[in-house]
């Protein structure tokens, strides 16, 4: 499906008086209908990612899902992923690291699977560089993303509309003002499911080495057991030049 841009430049200060009064649904309404076949979701079929993927195709029923496929993912997420591909008939959109993931950890020098030293080169090549790699094929106008400011710091000074100058378009994250209650109440309202290692504590889930993904305990924020005792919070992707976008 080719990229529809705005009929115009939006202006972001007004936009964001505007949509931030919108609930989710009301969003991504206004986004399908803003860029229509110009607009694009990305997915990592983690812990929630039912509820956006429902709201979009309500919305678009065929609009491009971009997931990343890094070589270590959980083999839950896969799962995952394939579940919700064939309930909504998902228009997938798969992108690979360039890497063999066993011959990466010999070259990188990681000896333990279960470990990763230099997290930093690992997301940028096995993560952002086929992310990147997505949104130059594709060309969106638009990309739907699925963060919360309920998740910490790097999250709750975020727009709901802004623009990327790394992706050239604009960043639209309809699920900013909810928190997990509202998550629970929309998924268990229209029988959607969690990923299937969410009651086991994993509230964010990226890769499988432990240095990236473990269990929360009681009382930790959603995404602290991403790269846990790590100076890292975000994988690159929401990232632009060190500062969310």
């Amino acid at each position: 499906m080719p990229s529809a841009p705005a009929l115009h430049p939006l202006d972001l200060d007004a936009t964001n008086v505007v949509v931030e009064t919108y609930d989710p649904k009301a969003m991504v309404d206004w986004a399908a209908k803003e860029f229509k076949g110009g607009l694009v979701m990305s997915s990592s079929f983690g812990a929630e990612s039912a509820l956006l993927i429902h709201l979009a195709t309500r919305a678009l029923p065929d609009i491009r899902i971009i997931f990343i496929d890094t070589g270590y993912l959980f083999s839950e997420t896969h799962a995952f992923m394939e579940d919700l591909r064939h309930r909504f008939d998902l228009n997938l959109w798969v992108y690979r690291t360039r890497n063999d993931p066993i011959e990466y950890l010999s070259r990188a020098g990681e000896t333990d699977p279960t470990v990763r030293r230099d997290v930093e080169n690992c997301c940028a090549v096995n993560k952002n560089e086929p992310f990147d790699r997505a949104m130059r094929q594709l060309q969106p106008a638009a990309w739907l993303r699925g963060i919360r400011r309920q998740q910490g710091e790097s999250r709750a000074a975020r727009k709901p509309v802004e623009w990327s100058d790394r992706y050239q378009c604009y960043a639209i994250s309809p699920l900013l003002n909810w928190g997990r209650r509202e998550i629970h109440q929309y998924l268990k309202q229209h029988d959607l499911p969690y990923h299937p290692m969410f009651d086991r504590g994993f509230t964010s889930i990226g890769c499988n080495p432990l240095t990236c993904t473990r269990a929360i305990q009681p009382g930790e924020d959603p995404r602290s057991g991403r790269w846990a005792g790590m100076d890292k919070v975000e994988c690159g992707l929401h990232l632009e030049n060190g500062a969310g976008i």
